[in-house]
């Protein structure tokens, strides 16, 4: 398990857009401790990370993305 600073230094992504995305419902931590509310992440969310970063590199608005994660497409 990663914090969120980990993981956003693995992924390559700020800290805040990681933010967003749990805000917007679109990519959630693996685990949020109750005491401190830490946002823990595991490595096996880097592919599903990866897949919505080339989905927006692609053009796809963020609704888009999360329909099609939805879906499972």
């Amino acid at each position: 398990m990663f914090t969120i600073s980990e993981f956003s230094k693995i992924a390559l992504v700020p800290v805040t857009l990681l933010r967003y995305y749990e805000k917007i419902g679109l990519f959630s931590p693996e685990h949020v401790d109750s005491m401190n509310s830490y946002r823990y992440y595991s490595a096996e969310q880097l592919p599903d990370l990866g897949r919505i970063l080339a989905l927006k590199e692609l053009g796809l608005s963020l609704d888009q993305i999360a329909r099609l994660i939805k879906d499972e497409v």
